[in-house]
């Protein structure tokens, strides 16, 4: 595995890949050290994204400044989810920029909405924020719900105000 920083207007983002694609983003947050750790375990050496993933550190730099980026191209390498987890995700991958969802959203498509609970469990396990786009998943009432990435339900406010984003009642409710 190979892993690079990515600086940025929103901070310091860690990206982590394999042969396969994307397998981890650190969201800002964290202190650039701490962010370099946190993303070169399990051990990764320094590298330079290329080919697919060439463009990716660009990429995110311009969302990072308020750009519509869509990144469902990006390969992923989720070899290491479990299976429900994988479902999810390619759900949640629908989702474009500036749009939201709820985990009972979710959990309906996957064939039952009483799995809402795992639905949630599956994005607090995201090993792909941003990618996969898991701050874009609220609660049924519209409300946050939580967000295991560095800087919490602030940081998803954050970036569901940069993209605009409204609430599943059409209410634009994350100002920042």
């Amino acid at each position: 595995m190979r892993y690079a920083l990515i600086d940025t207007a929103l901070g310091t983002f860690g990206i982590a890949w394999t042969d396969l694609g994307i397998a981890r983003v650190a969201l800002p947050g964290r202190d650039r050290a701490r962010t370099e750790v946190w993303i070169s375990r399990d051990p990764a050496e320094p590298g330079f994204p290329d080919g697919a993933l060439a463009s990716l550190p660009e990429r995110i730099r311009r969302y990072a400044e308020g750009e519509k980026i869509d990144f469902t191209d990006v390969p992923l390498d989720l070899s290491g989810a479990p299976e429900f987890n994988r479902q999810a995700y390619a759900e949640l991958l629908k989702v474009g920029y500036g749009e939201t969802t709820t985990y009972g959203a979710i959990a309906r498509t996957l064939g039952d909405v009483a799995m809402s609970r795992a639905v949630g469990q599956a994005m607090g396990q995201n090993p792909i924020p941003l990618i996969i786009p898991c701050h874009r998943v609220l609660g049924a009432d519209g409300k946050t719900g939580g967000f295991s990435s560095p800087g919490g339900v602030t940081a998803k406010m954050r970036m569901l105000a940069l993209e605009h984003a409204a609430s599943p009642t059409g209410q634009y409710a994350f100002g920042f």
